[in-house]
């Protein structure tokens, strides 16, 4: 490594090996965390409430509740809490970024169009392929960059007719930022593979809580809404962030935030199915683009992962 005078560097462990079944698992988890993040606008869709911040508080305390009974049913209480305890910086870096990510998303809808959030975010594997090169010298193959410009090209098609022009410095700012945040978050789980991440995404989930709790102009809901909002907070917030948690820190960076893209493009696809909003003719051409450029880097990963090793080689891409 190229910091390797640094005087932090010692603090940090080497990174563990991971194998390519590993790999393969990691790679399937963040696809479904990104899965379960594409049904929010259909969840959302369903709920009547006005205040957005009423939103976020009950999606964001059903998902800790959630993701506190799942690490107590796979780590028991005190594992829990030891969890806590041993995520250190990198878990709290995380959660800072991830309830940074969430708020911002529903303050930037106030100024500016989700297709221009949806730009934004297309950037997020370009983001975290540049930091994990730029900070931890994390080697990116010339078919993942090649994968990232297709993915970008494609959501760019499928928003260019909602850019009319009239952007908010403010809304696009927030956008930028909530891009940044995730790419930041998709890289420390993965450089810091030997932290589990689950109490950071926990923690995020709670700071995202408070906030909206003080932001909130009310609190009661009706029950059907509250049903929809435990379906907003467990299945799409708290699963989503536990697929991640444990997926993201077995693949590389940009892999992660590539699978990370399957959310903008199946995101409208539920939508329409379920709501009868249907996409328009460049959404489509562009969602075409971007699943066949995930699908095809995916398939030569396998691929790759598949032909036997040669003597001394791990099969682990060297961060160098």
């Amino acid at each position: 490594m190229t910091d390797a005078a640094s005087p932090a560097s010692p603090a940090v462990p080497p990174r563990p090996a991971i194998s390519p079944g590993e790999e393969r698992v990691g790679m399937l988890l963040v696809f479904l965390s990104a899965l379960m993040w594409s049904f929010g606008g259909t969840i959302a869709r369903f709920i009547d409430v006005t205040d957005n911040w009423t939103i976020v508080f009950w999606r964001s305390l059903w998902a800790v509740a959630f993701l506190l009974c799942f690490m107590a049913w796979r780590d028991g209480w005190r594992g829990t809490l030891r969890l806590f305890r041993d995520m250190g910086l990198p878990g709290l870096a995380v959660a800072v970024c991830f309830a940074t990510a969430s708020t911002s998303f529903i303050v930037a809808l106030s100024y500016t169009t989700v297709a221009n959030i949806l730009l934004m975010q297309a950037g997020v594997p370009l983001l975290a392929a540049l930091l994990a090169w730029v900070v931890f010298r994390e080697r990116v193959a010339t078919a993942t960059w090649v994968a990232i410009a297709a993915v970008i090209t494609g959501v760019a098609i499928m928003v260019s007719e909602s850019l009319d022009g009239a952007v908010s410095p403010i809304g696009d700012g927030l956008a930028l930022l909530i891009a940044c945040m995730f790419s930041i978050a998709t890289v420390i789980t993965r450089r810091f593979a030997h932290v589990r991440m689950t109490p950071a995404n926990c923690l995020a989930a709670l700071l995202a809580c408070a906030f909206a709790a003080s932001q909130a102009s009310q609190f009661a809901v009706s029950s059907r809404d509250m049903a929809f909002l435990f379906a907003f907070g467990v299945l799409n917030l708290g699963v989503g962030l536990a697929f991640f948690a444990t997926g993201a820190r077995l693949v590389p960076a940009a892999m992660a935030a590539l699978l990370g893209t399957f959310e903008p493009i199946l995101g409208p696809i539920w939508v329409w199915l379920v709501h009868s909003e249907v996409p328009s003719a460049r959404t489509i051409v562009g969602g075409a683009v971007v699943v066949a450029a995930l699908l095809v880097h995916i398939a030569l990963e396998f691929k790759r992962q598949a032909r036997p090793e040669r003597p001394g080689v791990t099969g682990v891409p060297s961060p160098n």
